[in-house]
């Protein structure tokens, strides 16, 4: 089997892949790319012609977009547990979330960031409808516990957690208990703890 093999930069979403690839706990192929140089170079542009991070090829795949990438790697990997049984009710709940975080949420800690707004009367127009049914929406969610999938820690958890975490981080998504405390549980895991330690050092030896 060949490795996958990752791009990405440790100022990006990629940490999020790289936690996930951890998650999966087999050999993998990292390959650090620089904004406006090695990011745009033809190389690269023939695996991400919009030139951005992050993205995997494996096995003449390729696979570009954070949470594609997330749901790939659960896919590819079952015996790995990252993703409910297929015909498992819970199937359905991890990719309703999973999309929900890559989608609704994202823009609407997006919008709520870059300070747009909504016309009244125009929420319809828009994924998320408004800030406020987006986070009331998830707190609901994650209100069983401990995962998004009650249970059973998920590729969703990696990609709701890390977006949960930064935005909490910089202040982008309300503090909440609920969230704080479903935040430092996955934060904690061994393989989150790593994937941080490998950018981190990654991040000192540019400097040195």
């Amino acid at each position: 089997m060949n490795k996958p093999v990752f791009y990405t930069n440790p100022q990006s979403r990629g940490r999020i892949v790289h936690w996930m690839l951890e998650e999966i706990g087999l050999p993998y192929e990292t390959v650090w790319l620089e904004y406006g140089t090695t990011m745009k170079s033809s190389e690269y542009l023939a695996v991400n012609p919009m030139g951005k991070v992050p993205a995997l090829t494996h096995e003449g795949a390729i696979v570009t977009e954070t949470a594609a990438i997330c749901a790939y790697l659960a896919d590819r990997f079952p015996e790995k547990n990252l993703i409910p049984p297929l015909n498992h009710a819970d199937r359905a709940t991890y990719f309703r979330w999973l999309f929900f975080a890559a989608g609704p949420l994202e823009l609407a800690v997006t919008a709520k960031t870059l300070s747009w707004q909504v016309p009244e009367g125009k929420n319809a127009f828009v994924g998320f409808g408004s800030y406020s049914e987006t986070i009331d929406t998830l707190e609901k969610a994650l209100t069983p516990g401990p995962y998004i999938c009650g249970g059973q820690f998920t590729a969703a958890d990696v990609y709701l957690g890390a977006q949960l975490g930064w935005g909490l981080m910089f202040g982008t998504i309300e503090k909440r208990p609920l969230f704080e405390a479903y935040v430092e549980r996955i934060n904690a895991r061994p393989a989150a703890l790593q994937a941080n330690r490998i950018n981190e050092d990654y991040l000192k030896s540019r400097k040195s």
